[in-house]
């Protein structure tokens, strides 16, 4: 109730303004004694545990990349019941991202529009940041990396871009996720391609050294491109698929033609996405053993979300949008839902 009052007063301002004041407070959350204090009441229950990628997960609920781009949050977000936390997209080189204003709120449909466009530190940056985190010993959730392409490198060059920061970033992480789905980086998506995607996928694993390697998918994609994607995975041995990615569809919304016209162009997420979202995880699965790990992301809100993601298949559950929407203990409230909708 606290948080709904408090979001009648953050909507009124700049979505990106209120993101950036969140992700310090969540950092304060993140600093002894409070953490401490805070994951006692967020801990997820012990039968939750999930194992993969070679790791052991608290729970399956994740935070979906997008949300701490340069790694500042990971101790807040832990604190506040996510068990893995996928920083970034981080690029090569680091960038400003598209001009502003660039994230925008559909609170009628439970939905966001992005197109911020891979703003971020940069790999150097963001790796001397988790080296220092690590140093500092203590609990830390699973961390993933994503990674994407800086966006003055040419399409023809974006191997050599991933590989770099993937050499920079892989010794420091629990998992890297290859970005090639973002609808914000010009391009970009054309690596979902499999003549692209093969070279590219390959040097980054190589890059990665043993540390496991997933690529994340678009929901815009075709059944045909999907199943390709997927038999590249087993064919490259990689770790596993994240799916899916926010959407350039605007089909379904409540809000109006013309005033959704008027945000332009990006990524939508949240509530519109999650029947799609749960269709690609279907056609994932069909094709991918249960060894190969499947992260579902993309209108999760509730335990019971996440649940339904987990009985089509899915190894773990992201979000994004679901937290803006529901709130700090996000996290805790959906462990708690899952816990009594699998009872």
């Amino acid at each position: 109730m606290i948080y709904q009052a408090l979001f009648l007063v953050l909507k009124r301002l700049d979505p990106e303004f209120t993101h950036e004041w969140g992700m310090r407070v969540i950092a304060l959350a993140g600093m002894w004694p409070v953490r401490s204090v805070l994951r006692k009441r967020t801990a997820p229950a012990p039968s939750q545990r999930v194992h993969a990628l070679g790791l052991t997960f608290g729970s399956p609920v994740g935070l979906a990349a997008g949300f701490d781009k340069n790694a500042v949050a990971i101790r807040g977000m832990y604190a506040l019941g996510f068990d893995h936390v996928e920083v970034g997209t981080v690029t090569a080189l680091p960038q400003n991202g598209n001009p502003k204003p660039r994230l925008f709120r559909l609170p009628d449909d439970q939905a966001l529009i992005n197109r911020m466009g891979f703003n971020n530190d940069g790999a150097q940056v963001v790796a001397a940041r988790l080296r220092a985190l690590r140093a500092q010993g203590g609990e830390l959730p699973i961390i993933g990396v994503n990674i994407g392409k800086s966006r003055v490198t040419a399409i023809s060059d974006a191997t050599a871009d991933y590989v770099a920061s993937a050499a920079l970033l892989a010794p420091l992480a629990d998992y890297l996720v290859v970005n090639v789905s973002s609808p914000n980086t010009p391009g970009l998506r054309g690596l979902q391609q499999e003549k692209e995607l093969t070279p590219l996928l390959k040097a980054v694993k190589a890059a990665a050294e043993g540390t496991p390697v997933l690529v994340k998918i678009a929901p815009d994609l075709d059944a045909k491109a999907i199943a390709s994607v997927c038999k590249l995975v087993m064919k490259l041995n990689l770790a596993g698929i994240v799916a899916t990615n926010t959407t350039i569809s605007r089909e379904g919304l409540s809000a109006a033609p013309q005033d959704v016209a008027r945000l332009g162009e990006g990524g939508l997420s949240g509530a519109p996405l999650r029947e799609r979202s749960v269709e690609v995880l279907d056609m994932v699965r069909q094709i991918l053993p249960r060894e190969v790990c499947v992260v579902s992301v993309g209108g999760v809100f509730d335990g019971q979300d996440v649940a339904e993601r987990l009985d089509a298949g899915a190894t773990l559950v992201q979000a994004y949008t679901g937290f803006v929407y529901r709130g700090p203990l996000f996290a805790a409230k959906v462990t708690k839902e899952l816990q009594a909708a699998t009872a």
